[in-house]
């Protein structure tokens, strides 16, 4: 029975959506003619004609105030809006409307079972969305003691936002813990070391970490898996203690560089030892893979710390040999840092080798690789490029596979160009990005621009075909050229990533909301109604006493235009105007 009452609710409920979805005019015009029939029993010309002798009797200052308030009520929606609008980048009044009148003015039931079945495709391209705007972490993501500290030293900014840093204590959990963390008190210190907010309390934990190393203590350990022969064994180095220590407490990259190879030997004990003993359990396997893990990134930076204190080809070989090592490791995207050093090397053949294996189809693209891309073209066309030249000649097979090349680029991240030809400033990189962002446009020009300038015409060449680039998808949201459609959820995942003082780049550029232009308008309105009711009040006094009469009185319809001067004049006692002697005549 419950059940039936329900169904006849959900019928009844459905039915008068529909009504008031499709028969709106239909319900209108009822209302209209139970308003008309009921005129005498509810006294609708009384009323009328009482309101119109209310409104004949009040003053001018009445006017004055009533279109003081509202321009001023007007104004403050429009500031709300106006803010609403540029941090959020929607107009609140649309929002509450779609969100809460649309459901119940005919809106799409979202549980319904019927459109589920139906929206497949729609489906398939939100999740595709979903996965254009995942976060990733910076493969080029700076120190936090020695750079992005160093630099709230000197500016008083914080170029992290919390957002930002609470990914980055995500990561650290991810990749340095395990299950089997409490075995050990190091580890264990550590595991709480990364949920801590405090950056001082955290350092604290690392060095108390690495304190109780220092006492010589009975480990049970086993030697074989479900053995009972035990050893006693100093306690090892915790390698998770140092990265900490050198990320974030070292305050230039040489003191970094010296913590981190002290983790790296600690490190690769640990992994040694856990690789013996991967295959004897799952608590086994799970220890393996955070010392994989600590491993990895430990000599990632180390490569980093060398690119920064110029020693790039050792960099280099680093990189390459890690690479080599830990073949299935994508995750850290360890060849955008090999790219980057290779130009820096300017070995455009190792870059292009790099390129070839990376710059696949079935491969997530990066602003690094389509933009190193399309350097490489334009670097064997862009020192003989010339406007004037390519115009009356038109573009050779080089010049127009650069050109393509640059498109390409640009429709996967319309936000780098500005950057790179210097018409925004830069800012720190953040530690995560956005693909296809201005998080990873700004992670991307802070290391590449210094290899754009270096390559002679790059940037003319740049200059010259970037914008043509949205003539060929002129609706990006919609469908795209190359690549999916732009995703429309990057603005408010680099306003969370990015600091406030930097203005994030917005592509495509949103216009204005109808509710702003609308309250603008009345604000506008009512405001100068007021300017003009306070300086002209008999005039104005007139003119709305005459305009009520229009609308309330029963015979509006006898009333022309003329009929409303001519009451102002007679009101005013305006004397009629001289004719001419011509015009009598």
């Amino acid at each position: 029975m419950a059940e039936a009452g329900t169904g006849f609710l959900e019928q009844l409920k459905s039915c008068i959506v529909w009504s008031w979805t499709y028969l709106w005019t239909v319900w209108f015009f009822i209302v209209l003619f139970l308003v008309y029939i009921l005129r005498v029993p509810l006294k609708i010309n009384d009323n009328l004609s009482t309101v119109s002798m209310f409104l004949n009797t009040l003053t001018p200052k009445f006017y004055v105030a009533l279109t003081g308030t509202s321009s001023l009520i007007s104004g403050l929606i429009l500031i709300f809006e106006w803010w609403y609008f540029r941090k959020y980048g929607t107009s609140f009044i649309e929002q509450v409307s779609v969100s809460h009148l649309r459901p119940l003015l005919g809106g799409v039931d979202n549980n319904s079972s019927n459109n589920s079945n139906s929206s497949n495709g729609d489906s398939d391209s939100n999740r595709q969305s979903v996965s254009e705007c995942k976060v990733w972490r910076n493969p080029l993501n700076l120190f936090r003691g020695a750079e992005y500290n160093r630099y709230t030293w000197v500016t008083g900014r914080e170029p992290l936002t919390y957002y930002d840093m609470n990914l980055s204590a995500q990561d650290h959990q991810t990749f340095f813990t395990c299950d089997s963390d409490h075995l050990r008190p190091a580890d264990a210190i550590m595991q709480k070391a990364w949920r801590e907010r405090n950056p001082q309390a955290r350092i604290s934990a690392a060095h108390e970490a690495l304190e109780i190393n220092e006492i010589r203590s009975r480990v049970e350990v086993p030697l074989i898996a479900s053995s009972t022969i035990w050893e006693i064994k100093l306690l090892p180095k915790c390698a998770t203690a140092y990265i900490l220590l050198a990320e974030e407490e070292a305050t230039t990259i040489a003191e970094a560089e010296k913590l981190f190879k002290q983790a790296l030997k600690a490190g690769d004990g640990c992994y040694r030892r856990s690789q013996q003993l991967q295959h004897h359990g799952s608590q086994y396997e799970a220890q393996h893979r955070r010392d994989t893990n600590v491993l990895v990134y430990i000599k990632r930076r180390l490569a980093m710390c060398a690119r920064r204190l110029g020693r790039t080809r050792e960099a280099v070989k680093m990189m390459r040999d890690l690479m080599k090592e830990f073949p299935l490791l994508s995750m850290f995207n360890i060849h955008e840092n090999l790219l980057e050093a290779l130009l820096e090397l300017q070995a455009y053949a190792d870059v292009q080798a790099v390129l070839a294996k990376y710059d696949d189809i079935s491969l997530p693209k990066s602003a690094t690789i389509c933009y190193t891309a399309a350097l490489l073209k334009a670097r064997a066309v862009s020192d003989k490029f010339s406007p004037e030249a390519a115009s009356r000649r038109g573009l050779s097979t080089a010049e127009m596979n650069a050109v393509e090349a640059i498109h390409r680029a640009v429709e996967f991240n319309p936000h780098v160009p500005k950057y790179l030809l210097e018409m925004k400033s830069l800012i720190l990189p953040p530690e995560h990005i956005l693909k296809r962002g201005d998080s990873e446009a700004i992670a991307y020009a802070f290391f590449h621009l210094a290899h754009w300038k270096r390559v002679e015409g790059a940037l003319n060449l740049l200059h010259c075909t970037w914008e043509g680039t949205f003539r060929m998808i002129p609706y990006p949201l919609e469908k795209g050229h190359l690549f999916y459609p732009y995703p429309v959820c990057t603005e408010t995942a680099d306003r969370e990533l990015l600091p406030s003082f930097h203005e994030v780049s917005v592509y495509p550029k949103k216009e204005l909301p109808f509710f702003i232009l609308f309250t603008a308008g009345l604000c506008s309105f009512t405001a100068m109604l007021a300017l003009l009711t306070h300086q002209f009040p008999e005039l104005m006094g007139v003119f709305a006493k005459a305009m009520i009469d229009i609308f309330c009185s029963a015979e509006f319809r006898d009333w022309n235009c003329k009929s409303i001067f001519m009451r102002v004049e007679d009101e005013l006692e305006i004397p009629p105007a001289p004719q001419s002697q011509h015009f009598q005549n």
